[in-house]
Order: C-alpha cells, then sequence, then structure tokens
C-alpha cells in the first residue's frame, strides 16, 4: 500500500484496521457521531455488522465472542449516551480480563467542550473502566491508534480499551499505515517469561508439601488452550488437588480424579477446607478477589504461597505470597512441569495419602446435595438435567447473575476452557442473553444456552430481537423462582427474613414474550416433564425462552457468609427450615 492507495479518510481507516487486524465481527448500534463508520460498513462484506437492541449488549455481546474465542470482541457505539450505554461492559471486562476494543464517535473535534448534542469526556469517564483509552483529534494517528489499542487489549492481563473518534476526523482524509508498520510503545511491555530462579523456589516449595493445593483462575482460560493442557499435565504428574474460581472453570475437566470442585463464597465444602488447611498453595492466574479469600485474616492461615500472574499489579495486593512469579500462566507452566520431571524429589506419597484421605472425610459431607422432589422442580436438578441432556453436544454456556449463576457453576461439569461465559468480577445483571449472543455468532453451528433468572434476563431482554435478526438460535434457560434469588436469600440469612423489594408480583408471560419476538416459548413446572422439555428446546432451530419454574425459596449452599473465613461455611443441613417458614413479602403475606 503505497502512494495515493494509503490515502483514506477516517471511517475507511477504521474499517481497514480493523480488517488487518483480523475483526470479522462488530456489535453496534448506529448514531449521529458515527455515520461515516456505518456508512463504510454498508459498502463493504467481509465485516459483519450484528446491529443490537441497546449499547450494553454490545459489550456484553463482544465479551461472549471474546471468551469463547479467545479473540478480542469489538464494539461500536456513539456519542455521548451510547458512549455512557458501554460503561457496564468496559469495566465488566475490565473485572474479568476480557479483551474488549470499543470504537465510539465524538462531536467534531471544534464542539468538544461545547456542551455539544451528544458530547460527553468520553476519554475521562472510561478511563478508570479500561487498561487505556485514546481521543484521536488527527487522521494521520488514527490507524496507528487502532493498531496499539489491539496489541493493548489483547497482551498481557487481557481487558477493554476505549478509542473516541471525532466526526470530522471520520470524514477528513489522512494516510493508512498498515500493522507492520506501528512501532509498539516501549512503555507498555509485558513480562511474559517467568523468573526461572523462582520457579525453582516455587518447585520446591512444592516438592516438600504435605497438604498442597492448586488454586486455578481465569488467567489460565486467558493464556490459551495450551495453558489447560500443561495446568492438567501438573496435576497429573504432581497428585495435587486443584480447585478454581468462577471464571477459571473449564481449564480443568469436572470429571478429573483431582478436581475438588469450584472455590469461594459457594464453592464446595472440601475445596474450602482444603485451601484453609493447606500447607503449601500454588495459585495460577487468579487474583485473591473476596469472593475467594472470606475473611483474609483467617485465609488460609498457615501455607505457604506462590502466585504465578502476569499482572504485576496483582502480585501482593490482596494476600502477601512468599514465591511472587510474574509472567504468562502458560510460559511458566511449561517451565514449571519441565523442573518438575527433571527433579528427583517428590512429594512424600504418605502425606499426600493422608492429605487425600483427609480430603475424603470433606467430600463426604456432600456440601451441595439437596432434597428432590417429585412435585416442584429443583434449581439444581434443572441444571443436573441441563447437564445430562447437553455434554455430549457442542455446547457453550453463558449465566446472567445470582443464585442460577452459581448452581450452574456447581452442576454444570466443564471440561473444556472457553465453554462458561459468565460475569465475575462485576457481577453484572443482564450480561448472560447478549452474551448468548456473541457466542452464537462466533460458534453458528454450536449450541449456546444461556443459565437465567426470571430477574435478571429482563436486564437485557431486548436483545432477544438481535438474535432472531440475526439467526442466532441461542436458548435461554430461565429458573424462574418469582424472585430476586440471591437478594432474597441474603435478605432472610442476614437481615431477619425481611423481604425488601425482592418478590417480583408482576412477572411477564415467557412464553408470550417469546412469540412476540418471533421466537419459541417453552414453560415446564413438573420434574417429570423437563427431560421432554430441555429435547425440545435442543430441537428448535431458532431462540428459545424456556420458562423453567422452580421451587420459590431454595437457597443456594454451601454458603460463605460475608465476613467469615473457609472453614466457617453454612452447609445445606446446617441450613435452619425456620428460616424459610417465617418468611413474608412485602405486603405481609406467608411465602410457600
Amino acid at each position: 500500500m503505497t502512494g495515493k492507495d494509503n490515502q483514506m479518510t477516517g471511517a475507511e481507516i477504521v474499517l481497514q484496521a480493523l480488517r488487518d487486524n483480523g475483526v470479522e465481527h462488530i456489535f453496534g448500534y448506529p448514531g449521529g457521531a458515527v455515520l461515516p463508520i456505518y456508512d463504510e460498513i454498508f459498502q463493504q462484506d467481509d465485516i459483519q455488522h450484528i446491529l443490537v437492541r441497546h449499547e450494553q449488549g454490545a459489550g456484553h455481546a463482544a465479551e461472549g465472542y471474546a471468551r469463547s474465542t479467545g479473540k478480542p470482541g469489538v464494539m461500536l457505539v456513539t456519542s455521548g449516551p451510547g458512549a455512557t450505554n458501554a460503561v457496564t461492559p468496559l469495566q465488566d471486562a475490565l473485572m474479568d480480563s476480557i479483551p474488549l476494543v470499543c470504537i465510539s464517535g465524538q462531536v467534531p473535534t471544534t464542539l468538544i467542550g461545547s456542551d455539544a448534542f451528544q458530547e460527553c469526556d468520553t476519554v475521562g469517564i472510561t478511563r478508570p473502566c479500561t487498561k487505556h483509552n485514546w481521543l484521536v483529534k488527527d487522521v494521520n494517528e488514527l490507524a496507528g491508534v487502532i493498531h496499539e489499542a489491539f496489541r493493548i487489549a489483547t497482551s498481557g492481563r487481557p481487558g477493554p480499551v476505549v478509542i473516541d473518534v471525532p466526526k470530522d476526523v471520520q470524514f477528513a482524509t489522512g494516510t493508512y499505515v498498515p500493522k507492520s508498520a506501528v512501532k509498539a510503545e516501549p512503555a507498555y511491555a509485558p513480562k511474559k517469561q517467568g523468573d526461572l530462579e523462582k520457579i525453582r523456589e516455587a518447585v520446591k516449595l512444592m516438592e516438600g508439601a504435605r497438604r498442597p493445593m492448586i488454586y486455578s483462575g481465569g488467567g489460565v482460560v486467558n493464556s490459551g488452550s495450551e495453558a489447560s493442557q500443561l495446568l492438567r499435565e501438573l496435576v497429573e504428574l504432581t497428585g495435587f488437588p486443584i480447585t478454581s474460581t468462577l471464571m477459571g472453570l473449564g481449564s480443568y475437566p469436572a470429571s478429573g480424579e483431582a478436581w475438588m470442585g469450584m472455590l469461594g463464597m459457594h464453592g464446595t465444602y472440601e475445596a474450602n477446607m482444603a485451601m484453609h488447611d493447606c500447607d503449601v498453595m500454588l495459585c495460577i492466574g487468579a487474583r485473591f478477589d473476596d469472593r475467594i479469600t472470606g475473611r483474609l485474616d483467617a485465609f488460609s492461615p498457615n501455607s505457604k504461597k506462590i502466585h504465578i500472574d502476569i499482572d504485576p499489579s496483582s502480585i501482593n495486593k490482596n494476600v502477601r505470597v512468599d514465591v511472587p512469579i510474574i509472567g504468562d500462566v502458560g510460559l511458566v507452566l511449561e517451565d514449571m512441569v519441565r523442573l518438575w520431571r527433571a527433579s528427583s524429589k517428590r512429594t512424600d506419597k504418605a502425606h499426600l495419602a493422608d492429605w487425600w484421605g483427609e480430603i475424603a472425610k470433606w467430600r463426604a459431607r456432600k456440601s451441595l446435595s439437596y432434597t428432590h422432589s417429585n412435585d416442584v422442580i429443583m434449581p439444581q436438578y434443572a441444571i443436573e438435567r441441563l447437564y445430562e441432556k447437553t455434554k455430549h453436544l457442542d455446547t457453550y454456556l453463558t449465566t446472567e447473575v445470582g443464585q442460577h449463576q452459581m448452581w450452574a457453576a456447581q452442576f454444570y461439569g466443564f471440561e473444556q476452557p472457553n465453554r462458561w461465559m459468565t460475569s465475575g468480577g462485576l457481577g453484572t445483571m443482564g450480561y448472560g442473553l447478549p452474551a448468548a449472543l456473541g457466542v452464537q455468532i462466533a460458534h453458528p453451528e454450536s449450541l449456546v444456552v444461556s443459565v437465567a433468572g426470571d430477574a435478571s434476563v429482563q436486564m437485557c431482554i431486548q436483545e432477544m430481537s438481535s438474535a432472531i435478526q440475526h439467526n442466532a438460535p441461542i436458548k435461554i434457560f430461565i429458573l424462574n423462582n418469582q424472585y430476586m434469588g440471591m437478594v432474597r436469600q441474603w435478605q432472610q440469612l442476614l437481615h431477619g427474613n425481611r423481604l425488601s423489594n425482592s418478590y417480583t408480583e408482576a412477572m411477564p408471560d415467557f412464553v408470550k414474550l417469546a412469540e412476540a419476538y418471533g421466537a419459541h416459548g417453552i414453560r415446564c413446572e413438573k420434574p417429570g416433564e423437563l427431560d421432554a422439555a430441555i429435547d425440545e428446546m435442543i430441537s428448535v432451530k431458532k431462540p428459545v425462552i424456556f420458562d423453567c419454574r422452580v421451587a420459590n425459596l431454595a437457597n443456594c449452599f454451601p454458603m460463605i457468609p460475608s465476613g467469615k473465613a473457609h472453614n466457617e461455611m453454612l452447609l445445606p443441613d446446617e441450613a435452619t427450615d425456620e428460616v424459610v417458614a417465617n418468611a413474608i413479602d412485602a405486603k405481609g403475606r406467608q411465602l410457600v
């Protein structure tokens, strides 16, 4: 590309830069400040634009796309409210380390600062919720900025970036600079290779462990499939038990012998007790967030801690560690596996057997048990049947946020990474449906199911229209208990059963709502009819809303109450019937 060939308008530069970075899909919503870019989208066919119904939906769809593919998700929004509606998915992506590139329109440079129509300080507003952002005032800098944005979004700890492009810059003519000609900014150079001496120190600690524990997180998934394979290899070589955060599910198979289940507030009893009592903890690609640690001063009090993370700011941020290793999880695990294989020492088998014996006692508590009913569908049973019906298919699962999210994490067994899309750090209601749309666009022949709650699914329900328009046959599996379930559970357990505004009386008819959008609606109320209904959901070749009526007052256990330690878990058999029996709604009526 030389001479006049590299002269383009700003809008043309945007499209060409996206092509150069391998973009095939954009999720967006048009508006005045991005019309030049939309005009260019209209005149080409190699990048598909997915029209959403709300900018928040665009961001979550791009997140689902990114999480399921490992490629960056791209969203396009207009100025003002378009950009402010993007803040929630940007923060969500920042918390969960999702590579997201947001291109926003801005008023012309001559009007910036004048309170022009649909103007806002996009760079100022998004600075706290992005890895980096730019306001591009010179068309000749636009291509370079876009290329650098993709590099920053996808390298190191992945995350969101924003490129704010004034409308006059989109119209202006400038020079296109190809990706290969852009020199990376030296100020941003993430360290990928771990310090070999630190890795040797970690291996030595692991060799001497009597009660070891591996704690993996979303960083393993972000590092790529090779990292997950290396993690599995390390577990097999060491014989150590392994647990995972919500974001790390699938990096080690749920069917694996060493699998302890999910860790944290709604994790298994055995995973949390083992974390509390371990003497050597290997943390891989996780950040010791509060939902994992519980009470910090009581978190794994007698362990030596090894922390592998590509983000230096995560090291010693919440928990002091003994061996910090900064680097890409995959590369560090490669060195760790090699050193372990080369070492003549091994963890004492007798001590390891004793440790597994202790773990077996914790497992025997059956912390995920629940009482089955032949009359009403228990939410745990609904997820179990969903899993059995879909585990042999090419299935991707997204969720909204709440009880249903935790039940899905507990009862749906993930064997591979990148199959589980959920909002972890920010806990964003409304995430699941548009995320499913993004996953389905990326994997058109796969089965994509969004496990939802009857409250959170309504946050971005309008994206059903997008799914219909773009022939994305997503399945919305609603565990309908007529409540904001997690809010209601906390009110019962921690606020004296005062159910303040958590009971929903004006619920839509989800079957009719599905039909109104042109989708397929299913309602199921009896356990004996559930399997056939799930089969119907799977077989329908268009979007489905499945209204699964579940027990209204089922609580999600086990649970570490806020401010408590891992060994202070509340288990199902320890929850009192009185808590449920005394539940009343906002109008003083008994809820049964």
